[in-house]
């Protein structure tokens, strides 16, 4: 097994948080990559991994070295597609994840503009209101609503959205405006779940601190979309980001309510693996999503 192949089974364990996820990815044993990265640690002189019988977790030295190993495959990965010429033929299949809402609304027009022009990529675009695991579940790129911890991604930036209070009109007319957040407590609220259960309180930002509202859900539902329908029906107030609202405001379905508690933005960016050299087909596609987006979401 040569140097090389040994970086990239390194990055590969590291990405996954295991010799097995990796293994997985990569198409070889666990043991063959056990012994690819010992081999590495040998000659390196250093523990890239403490290891236990359940995971693997990187040292110190480790993360210093991942850095420059992903750069390195990268730069390699460059020459190698340069030399061949394939950067000039965007093919084959192209995953893109996004939420259900945002994707239909948003991501897909994006698709089908991007099939039209380069007709040898095929695309599939996974709709999830959840976080995926984006090696595990083979994903290229995908788009997250959120503030984003997670150093195993490289992210762009495209804008934000915001998190508004909504009621139709008819609902303001036969019960009031809330005029504080604490208001909420006599009015109707339709909360929504999703991978966590409903939540009690509703956390607004006043000055810098975080006030906690509870909140005695009338309705609660999985559905971003059952939620609005609800609300537009008049059941009561709802709390979505501002493209899920976006329509029925512009239709004069729903107005905001609760507009003199502004709430942070929420960042929208287009994210890949970090430390993974991008095929041009997830290049051009990422070139066309973040000129659209950000004509539409920058602030």
């Amino acid at each position: 097994m040569d140097r090389l192949e040994a970086v990239e089974i390194f990055v590969a364990v590291a990405e996954a948080g295991s010799f097995v996820g990796a293994s997985r990815q990569l198409g070889r044993s666990p043991a063959a990559m056990t012994r690819a990265v010992a081999g590495l640690e040998d000659r390196l002189g250093i523990r890239l991994f403490n290891r236990t019988t359940r995971a693997v977790a990187m040292t110190d030295a480790g993360a210093r070295y991942l850095e420059r190993a992903r750069r390195a495959l990268a730069e390699f990965s460059e020459l190698e597609l340069s030399a061949a010429g394939e950067q000039q033929v965007p093919q084959g299949l192209l995953t893109v994840t996004a939420p259900e809402m945002f994707g239909r609304l948003h991501i897909l027009p994006i698709v089908q503009a991007y099939m039209a022009e380069y007709r040898q990529v095929d695309v599939s675009l996974l709709l999830l209101n959840r976080i995926v695991s984006y090696i595990d579940e083979g994903i290229d790129l995908g788009l997250r609503i959120a503030q984003l911890p997670d150093s195993s991604l490289q992210a762009v930036l495209v804008g934000e959205v915001q998190r508004i209070c909504c009621a139709s009109p008819d609902y303001v007319a036969a019960h009031g405006l809330p005029r504080r957040v604490q208001d909420l407590s006599r009015h109707a609220v339709i909360a929504t779940t999703g991978v966590r259960p409903v939540a009690d309180r509703w956390n607004f930002e006043r000055r810098g601190q975080t006030v906690s509202v509870p909140i005695q859900p009338k309705l609660a539902v999985n559905s971003v979309q059952a939620a609005l329908d609800a609300a537009v029906a008049g059941g009561g107030i709802v709390r979505l980001l501002s493209y899920q609202t976006a329509i029925a405001e512009a239709e004069g379905k729903l107005v905001r309510v609760l507009e003199d508690e502004p709430q942070p933005p929420v960042p929208v960016h287009i994210v890949h693996p970090a430390g993974r050299h991008l095929a041009i087909k997830a290049r051009l596609f990422i070139d066309r999503a973040v000129g659209s987006l950000r004509e539409k979401f920058a602030p």
